[in-house]
């Protein structure tokens, strides 16, 4: 994926989708969990929208949209981008070594904005510290260390030259992936127990058309948002600037 296109995965797709869809709908906790596997798996932008098209066509020729019921999650569309993307890959191969597109010269954030989205976070995550300070001691010190850890990527916009997007990207993954095994390690029984009742109601239908490995996959994610959701916690991902 292109720089521009990298940090407006999200984007692109929920468009995308809206636009196949031809009603600009909210995006269900189960859609946004879904893409965040495909960006964790690194499936190229290009392979999903493809994988989209074609789970739409294959809908219109089915049965329940010739009853007039429209396409309403992402989870159709799973085996279809994975084949697209297994097809590129395949195209791919033995066409010689791979050419490294130039970065464009203008990046995809102004540093001001990387400040202001540092800065949100940070706040946010103290934020949220403080209002669990009462009643969850031990969770709101961890809040509250991770807002610091967070400030303390801020030296690296000052960076001479251009920005590593990716070294950054991969920090905030690092404290994402902290902060959610801090918030599920916190999360009482009730909460847990409402979002997996809430995740499995979502994903009754789509159950039998995924592996194990998907459904596993989409269920850590859909957990995880539902957790950062249910705690005030910002995301952190580049992904999520725009």
């Amino acid at each position: 994926m292109d720089t521009f296109n990298y940090f407006n995965y999200f984007t692109e797709i929920e468009e995308h989708f809206w636009r196949k869809r031809g009603a600009h709908l909210l995006v269900s906790p189960l859609d946004w969990a879904i893409v965040e596997t495909w960006q964790k798996a690194n499936i190229p932008l290009a392979a999903v929208l493809k994988g989209i098209d074609r789970a739409f066509e294959s809908w219109e020729r089915s049965r329940r949209a010739a009853g007039g019921r429209k396409l309403k999650s992402l989870a159709y569309c799973v085996d279809a981008v994975l084949d697209a993307a297994a097809e590129m890959q395949e195209a791919s191969a033995g066409t010689g070594p791979e050419v490294v597109a130039t970065r464009p010269a203008a990046e995809p954030f102004s540093r001001d904005e990387l400040r202001k989205h540092l800065t949100r976070s940070a706040e946010r995550l103290r934020a949220a510290a403080e209002k669990q300070r009462a009643s969850h001691v031990v969770l709101a010190e961890r809040l509250e260390e991770m807002a610091k850890r967070t400030e303390e990527i801020a030296p690296l916009l000052d960076t001479p030259g251009s920005l590593d997007l990716e070294d950054i990207e991969r920090r905030f993954t690092v404290l994402e992936e902290k902060l959610a095994a801090v918030l599920e390690a916190d999360a009482s029984e009730e909460v847990l127990l409402g979002i997996r009742r809430e995740m499995d109601r979502a994903l009754a239908v789509y159950r039998r058309k995924m592996s194990a490995a998907q459904l596993a996959q989409i269920e850590r994610q859909y957990i995880q948002k539902r957790l950062f959701e249910q705690f005030g916690v910002p995301r952190l991902s580049l992904f999520y600037l725009s």
